[in-house]
């Protein structure tokens, strides 16, 4: 049977099941396939197909590269050709609809789709410090995603300042970042990057806990400076903070009204007089499409909660509890990732360093081996779409497209400015020749007619 027997709706239902690679192959059959398959409204029905079916799911691979894999086979990591710079080595910050955050340093950012290769290079945003010699920039934090309110991807940069009391300007000689030290305060930065307007805006009116939120080892350690997305809204974790009397807990920066926001938190089993007790450290991530926050208790043991329903403090719930391996020496970190496509299995990532399957039933590990990938890296889960990212060049090209197009019109108006005195002049010297004209016609019509009559 010809394709043109086929009715169109079935094969554009054909297609959306299809994985991004072999569409961005069938773009090349026809132009009506590259125009079905390049449509906005196309793009975002498959996106939205993937993100519900948990289908076309993808891992980068994080070491001194960047690397990727198909979540479902695990079988072997291609290398990323990515936007930014390799000096230093390229950090993943985020990700957010096939779209992925990369930086190399704090000048160098960008945002790339690993499966349509197309790439975009962020303006550079200088650090103000506002002039105050007793500022200076220290850490920063970063967060990626997707404003489903203004239908726009941002960046959030969080840029901490170091300021001393003057008696103070010496004590924190261990660089912990004020731990033994409450009158060492950090200010903060807050600036948000809209991709739809290529610009930076500032965010004011800031929670004062971002002042004491900087903990030097516990933000370095394990990239925990980095935002995690989920409904719209970015999330890091204060940690405890025992000089403050301050405990753990999870703080959320929503994308669409560009402000920090209350984040209910899990009801934990370890409580002291309503306080969580300060013998945890707690890790905020993404599990199975939900906020998920694992509990790290003295390396012995770990809970795993999920937030089924976002916003609800209700619907935290402890999916599982891991206890420490006895193949690691120590057991910091830990990050669920993603469910087996049997749902028997977790895989999880240890300590940045590998990645194994998780057997909540049967309490047991197993080390997971990619081909081509480093022997030591940290994952993030990642969605291959269509969603488009345009060049800078074509931007650039654009603008000055626009540009011209101003001052050609501009031009014009200051031509027919400058002509209008002499238009009119001209119009009106031609207007009195005319009416002139026309009354010597006149007159010699009525003159004819005078000498008819009179004859």
């Amino acid at each position: 049977m010809s394709t043109s027997k086929v009715p169109s709706d079935v094969i554009t239902d054909i297609l959306f099941r299809l994985g991004v690679k072999p569409l961005l192959r069938f773009r090349c059959l026809s132009k009506a396939c590259c125009v079905l398959i390049d449509d906005p409204d196309f793009i975002n029905h498959h996106l939205r197909l993937s993100i519900h079916s948990r289908s076309n799911l993808n891992l980068v691979l994080k070491n001194l590269h960047l690397y990727s894999v198909d979540l479902d086979s695990l079988d072997t990591a291609v290398a990323l050709d990515y936007p930014v710079s390799l000096s230093g080595g390229t950090e993943v910050f985020g990700s957010s609809n096939g779209l992925i955050a990369l930086r190399s340093s704090d000048r160098d950012i960008g945002l790339y789709n690993p499966s349509t290769r197309k790439r975009f290079k962020l303006p550079v945003e200088p650090v103000d410090p506002t002039g105050d010699s007793s500022r200076s920039p220290g850490y920063v934090f970063y967060g990626f995603g997707y404003d489903s309110v203004s239908d726009d991807y941002k960046v959030v940069r969080m840029v901490t300042f170091n300021k001393f009391e003057d008696n103070d300007r010496h004590a924190d000689r261990d660089g912990d970042g004020g731990d033994n030290n409450v009158g060492y305060l950090l200010d903060y930065e807050v600036k948000v990057y809209s991709l739809r307007k290529n610009s930076w805006k500032r965010v004011y009116m800031l929670p004062i806990y971002l002042s004491f939120m900087f903990r030097f080892f516990y933000h370095l350690l394990h990239r925990r400076g980095y935002g995690v997305l989920v409904s719209g809204v970015l999330h890091w974790i204060f940690p405890k903070r025992p000089e403050l009397n301050a405990p753990n807990f999870i703080v959320g920066f929503d994308l669409g009204a560009e402000a920090f926001r209350d984040v209910p938190q899990p009801d934990y089993a370890s409580v002291d007089g309503g306080w969580v007790t300060f013998d945890m450290q707690i890790d905020v991530g993404v599990f199975d499409g939900c906020l998920c926050v694992v509990v790290n208790y003295g390396e012995v043991y770990v809970d795993v909660w999920v937030m089924k329903e976002y916003g609800v403090r209700e619907s935290w719930t402890k999916v599982f509890t891991v206890q420490r391996p006895k193949m690691l020496r120590h057991f910091s970190f830990l990050r669920p990732l993603a469910y087996s496509k049997e749902g028997d299995k977790v895989l999880v990532e240890l300590n940045s360093e590998k990645l194994v399957w998780y057997d909540p039933t049967r309490k047991r590990f197993k080390t997971v081996r990619i081909n081509g990938a480093p022997n030591s890296t940290s994952a993030e889960v990642y969605v291959a779409s269509l969603v488009p990212l345009i060049d800078k060049d074509e931007i650039c090209k654009k603008q000055q497209k626009d540009q011209v197009e101003k001052n050609r019109q501009t031009k014009k108006r200051l031509l027919q400015r400058s002509l209008q005195p002499c238009l009119l002049q001209e119009i009106t010297y031609s207007g009195m020749i005319s009416f002139q004209w026309g009354l010597s016609l006149f007159y010699n019509q009525i003159s004819r007619d005078t000498k008819l009559e009179l004859s």
